[in-house]
């Protein structure tokens, strides 16, 4: 069977109210009614907006649609959850409405009804709720120290008869150390609540590094820019350099140039195996704005006689 997406044949979001979705139904039975409408296939509009809205009409209903349809997009096929065979029979009479035979069901149990029951354990309709997929934002040393962060969701949440509402929910979450991009984790139960006593889904959340436009990471591995002098370059110096883990002595070896790697093994984003942090040289002039320092930058032209185009035949 296909997928009908009832909200989108109603014209509103899937968050909307039951008033909201109330006048959207309105509004629609109006323009197409075939009384009044001219077009072409009013009926069959008709036909599936009362279809829509008999079902989120009905919070009940609705929930049990949300809960059964979630991720699947209009004319795609869906197959009931296996245990239904016994219980729902979707190719008889009445097929053409979607879920017409779930639907009956769940009035029947809002009812107390004999056929309150899914499969043969004799326990009421149960469904586990959908995981939710989410991301979150840490900066490059909450990778390498941990962290906690508090987060918000809107989620739909049941009452004891099944309506559905949408409420927000806070976390906390604790990050660990040694995550990186692109992984994931996992807050077991706080996903879409389940339906009919079902379990509750789970978060994922994908993490993400705020950007910085002094670092960049690779995998574990940590590339981070460094500015220095020009006489530190060309004569050699021992410097401080605050990292993700810390402010480090680094050794600037004679003679070098702008963009020189330094590789600092195992100070990478701290997993089961750390990477290494690359300390990428950047030769930073100082400015001529004073007397003396032109007169400085007017030696150096005069004695060093340097060409750096040299190599390149200029």
């Amino acid at each position: 069977m296909e997928y009908k997406d009832y909200y989108q044949a109603l014209g509103v979001e899937k968050t909307a109210t039951q008033d909201e979705i109330k006048k959207a139904y309105r509004k629609l039975v109006r323009q197409y009614h075939p009384d009044v409408s001219k077009h072409k296939d009013a009926d069959a509009k008709t036909k599936e907006i009362n279809e829509a809205y008999d079902v989120l009409g009905d919070p009940e209903k609705r929930a049990a649609y949300d809960e059964l349809g979630r991720g699947h997009r209009p004319g795609q096929g869906f197959q009931p959850p296996p245990d239904w065979g016994t219980q729902f029979d979707f190719g008889g009479a009445g097929a053409d409405d979607f879920f017409n035979d779930l639907f009956a069901h769940v009035g029947r149990r809002s009812r107390g009804g004999a056929g309150a029951h899914a499969g043969g354990g004799g326990g009421g309709f149960q469904m586990p709720g959908e995981d939710i997929h989410a991301a979150i934002a840490i900066d490059l040393r909450d990778a390498y120290q941990g962290a906690t962060r508090t987060i918000s969701l809107r989620v739909p949440q049941h009452d004891a008869q099944g309506h559905a509402t949408m409420q927000d929910k806070t976390l906390s979450v604790n990050i660990p150390k040694g995550v990186t991009p692109g992984q994931q984790l996992r807050m077991r139960g706080q996903g879409h609540p389940g339906f009919g006593g079902g379990p509750a889904g789970d978060l994922y959340l994908e993490i993400q590094l705020n950007p910085d436009p002094r670092q960049r990471v690779e995998g574990t591995h940590v590339y981070q820019d460094v500015p220095i002098t020009p006489w530190e370059a060309a004569l050699g110096a021992t410097i401080s350099v605050p990292t993700p883990s810390g402010t480090v002595e680094v050794t600037v070896p004679p003679g070098s140039q702008n963009g020189r790697k330094l590789r600092l093994k195992g100070r990478g984003i701290p997993t089961k195996t750390p990477g290494d942090l690359y300390l990428m040289l950047n030769v930073v002039l100082p400015p001529a704005t004073s007397d003396r320092a032109r007169e400085l930058y007017e030696a150096m032209a005069r004695d060093l006689a340097f060409n750096p185009r040299e190599r390149i035949g200029a």
